[in-house]
């Protein structure tokens, strides 16, 4: 069974007295369709250099890490072929830049980018994994103001 890895951020920032949460529409994905930013792992790059690198990429947002909330793992089929995948996402902060302001080239890739109310994001996000994510980064952020 072939293996891949990628890695992606929970990325936040405090806005109107909220915690707020960015998240993207892939390119082909109808209205709606709110997921996490992420991308596979290039070779000499580490899980979380390639969660701030999509971060970045996917958002337009610079951000700054904070800390591991997991991992999520799961089997797909693509073309006749099984694929084990892990993503591991990494909680992050926004460190300056615009929502929405994607590189050169991004817009093959992602339709939409935008700010949802993180405490709506585990009915908002598209996927469970990811769904899950974030409400781990909403329990860290609430422990950190502890």
């Amino acid at each position: 069974m072939r293996r891949e890895f990628s890695a992606g951020l929970v990325l936040v920032r405090r806005m109107r007295g909220r915690s707020w949460l960015a998240v993207v529409r892939p390119r082909g994905k109808r209205e709606g369709t709110w997921a996490l930013p992420k991308g596979q792992i290039d070779a000499g790059e580490s899980a979380a250099e390639t969660a701030l690198r999509e971060g970045f990429e996917e958002t337009g947002v610079r951000p700054r890490l904070d800390s591991k909330l997991g991992d999520i793992r799961y089997v797909y089929t693509w073309e006749g072929e099984r694929v084990f995948k892990i993503v591991s996402f990494f909680l992050a902060h926004s460190a300056g830049g615009r929502i929405g302001d994607l590189p050169p080239g991004m817009e093959v890739e992602v339709a939409e980018a935008r700010w949802l109310p993180l405490s709506d994001a585990p009915r908002l996000l598209a996927y469970k994994g990811e769904r899950e994510m974030a409400e781990r980064a909403l329990k860290a952020l609430v422990e950190e103001a502890v």
